[in-house]
């Protein structure tokens, strides 16, 4: 059986690929998601907040040093430099490097224009493979329109492509109202591929304490359903890469974004839950599928499913769900 497969320009050995996680922050754990058959790693992500505030902190160090006597202040240490993050990341890509076979996706995480260009450069300098332009922002400004989003993104993107060669994918939100059109807009600006779908962190309300409280739940197999749909919609109709990420935890769920038109498979709260392990479990899982399958390589099975190649393609659409709501059987036994 042949699990190769093309992301981004790169062939890889299977459609497997771990997402940017905790996980990379050890070269240790990199080598063992290797040695369990990962074909590719996505790094942790590097924040804009994370440098901002960094680059704050010396400022304020800089310019409130107030003590009253000025012998003492030279004795005051310097604060971490603001590059010290960023530097952390440059090195933690040679790491990889070094002890991987497999390719290293570096991840940009941020909303501004601001400083993305020039980090674009060193991450290529530091031996990245690709980049994964992860732009989370939540759109609580009610002035803001829908274009005026897209086009941030957009801008973003281009200013990136116009000095970085290296292959980018973007990790996109469900948010959108107009999602095929954008993706369609975001190859012509130059991305070489998408990532399907982004889990924004959702608050959670703490009815006790009457404050909003962090609440991080990780993924569940149901979640990917959205993603699912999206890829069979986009596959075949554009030539950018695709992935799937979110809620991928078994071979099966595997599967089935292959054969909706995924060229890769992200892994992420499956692993933080299982281990490196799981990664082989579903790979072992896919093989054996195909063994039984009518088909001999990833490359036969992808897009099978795919809006263009059903036979009912209303299956993604509306009429399916109008269908399933009207054919559901209320089970009234089942009521207290």
């Amino acid at each position: 059986m042949d699990l190769s497969t093309n992301y981004l320009g790169l062939q890889l050995k299977n459609p497997v690929v771990p997402s940017a996680s905790p996980l990379s922050r050890s070269p240790g754990m990199a080598r063992a998601l290797e040695d369990a058959g990962a074909s590719a790693l996505v790094m942790y992500s590097l924040f804009e907040e994370e440098l901002q505030d960094q680059q704050t902190r010396q400022l304020a160090f800089l310019t409130t040093q107030e003590l009253g006597h000025s012998e003492a202040e030279s004795y005051l240490p310097m604060p971490a430099d603001p590059g010290d993050e960023l530097d952390n990341y440059l090195e933690q890509i040679r790491k990889l490097k070094e002890s991987l076979s497999i390719p290293v996706i570096a991840s940009l995480n941020g909303i501004s224009n601001s400083g993305w260009v020039e980090n674009g450069k060193l991450l290529t300098e530091a031996g990245a493979d690709a980049l994964e332009l992860n732009v989370y922002y939540v759109a609580a400004d009610l002035e803001l329109s829908a274009e005026t989003m897209e086009q941030r993104y957009l801008a973003l993107l281009s200013e990136l492509r116009k000095t970085v060669s290296l292959p980018i994918t973007v990790k996109l939100s469900p948010f959108f109202s107009s999602l095929g059109h954008f993706v369609s807009s975001l190859e012509a600006a130059g991305a070489n591929g998408v990532a399907l779908f982004n889990r924004f962190y959702q608050p959670d309300i703490d009815v006790d304490s009457l404050r909003v409280a962090p609440a991080l739940h990780l993924s569940q197999p149901h979640d990917n359903l959205l993603a699912m749909r999206w890829l069979g919609i986009l596959h075949g109709r554009l030539k950018l890469s695709l992935a799937a990420t979110g809620g991928i935890h078994s071979a099966e769920d595997a599967i089935k974004m292959l054969l909706a038109g995924a060229d890769i498979t992200h892994l992420c709260s499956t692993l933080l839950l299982h281990g490196p392990k799981q990664l082989t479990r579903i790979l072992n899982g896919i093989e054996v599928w195909l063994e039984e399958s009518p088909y001999d390589s990833i490359e036969q099975i992808k897009g099978v499913l795919s809006h263009q190649q059903m036979a009912d393609p209303a299956a993604y659409e509306r009429a399916s769900y109008v269908k399933m709501l009207e054919s559901y059987a209320v089970n009234r036994t089942a009521w207290d």
